[in-house]
């Protein structure tokens, strides 16, 4: 077992990082067939991908 594994599977200890330590999460969607980072959306898409709705559908019994 080398020392990355350990870590990945050591999980009694927390994670911590520091602000240098961190990077920025990009949000890609799916936008007109194709998918984009919505950092690269101009000001009225970002408005757009804001006032999205999301919903679950319900299971339906077959029978």
């Amino acid at each position: 077992m080398n020392e990355s594994t350990a870590r990945a599977t050591s999980t009694d200890s927390a994670v911590t990082l520091s602000d240098d330590e961190r990077q920025p999460c990009e949000v890609w969607t799916r936008v007109m067939g194709y998918h984009r980072p919505v950092s690269s959306f101009n000001r009225g898409k970002k408005g757009e991908h804001n006032e999205r709705r999301f919903f679950a559908e319900a299971r339906v019994a077959l029978g």
